[in-house]
């Protein structure tokens, strides 16, 4: 076999599917973390510095948005061992699939995991619609605010009094409690905070770690399909390899009954 074939050979027992839904879901964890992470630090400082000047006021939700940036410190590492053992799993698997009828064989143990991948990363993609659903909740707060300051900005109040009646009050949200201070804010003040850095960074932020969250949802949806697949194409060949079994044991037998027969004639003879 030439080094040409070698390659073909080595091309056709890689896993292309598994590979892609990695490299999906390497890249939504990866922009749902960093982009979560920055985006909760700058939204703390939005609400220290204009919304909540009282730390004891907002004390729970910081504490609320530490341990959040420490589950994703947490889900960044499971993901990343996580999907390379699925590719791992899925170069497994083609391998028995494309040595079917060689002399590759598939084991109990093999296709038990191959269910319990199934299992499990259907109840991951079950998790990630509920924290992608969580995560385009900041995205609403964030976008009802820069309306807000569109408003504000439009021809037809800028200028006038009504300006200072277009109000957002940050503590209908629950995030803080109604008796911070200040609590909300109004016109230009309002328009003054989305022109800062902070805002523009975190509502930017908190849209691409939703996006992350909805690529990771479809990696493993993308999961779900081939781990499934596959569990079927390791089931139907241990089946295969059980009626070679059979056939090759009724074939041996077959064999040794001729051949005591042609002994037993030779005898008589």
């Amino acid at each position: 076999m030439g080094c040409f074939e070698c390659c073909i050979k080595c091309l056709g027992g890689v896993p292309y599917a598994s590979l892609v839904a990695t490299i999906l879901c390497f890249s939504g964890v990866a922009l749902f973390c960093g982009c979560g992470h920055v985006a909760l630090a700058g939204t703390v400082a939005i609400l220290e510095q204009h919304f909540s000047t009282n730390a004891s006021d907002h004390a729970l939700l910081s504490e609320v948005i530490q341990l959040m940036q420490y589950v994703i410190y947490g889900i960044a590492s499971f993901f990343f061992l996580y999907g390379i053992i699925l590719l791992a799993e899925g170069f497994y698997t083609t391998s028995a699939v494309k040595e079917l009828h060689g002399e590759f064989k598939t084991t109990a143990c093999g296709r038990c995991i191959s269910g319990m991948f199934v299992f499990l990363t259907y109840v991951l993609g079950v998790a990630w619609l509920g924290v992608f659903g969580f995560s385009a909740v900041p995205v609403f707060m964030f976008y009802n605010i820069w309306s807000t300051c569109e408003v504000i900005k439009s021809p037809q109040t800028n200028g006038t009094a009504a300006v200072e009646q277009i109000c957002v009050d940050i503590r209908q949200y629950g995030i803080i409690p109604w008796n911070a201070f200040p609590g909300r804010m109004c016109g230009f003040a309002l328009e003054s905070i989305c022109n800062t850095n902070e805002f523009y960074m975190s509502y930017h932020l908190f849209i691409v770690a939703c996006a992350g969250a909805g690529a990771t949802v479809i990696a493993l949806i993308h999961f779900l399909m081939i781990l499934s697949s596959n569990w079927a194409y390791l089931k139907d060949a241990s089946k295969m390899q059980a009626y070679q079994d059979i056939k090759a044991k009724e074939e041996q037998e077959l064999q040794d009954i001729q051949s005591r027969s042609k002994e037993q004639l030779n005898s008589y003879t």
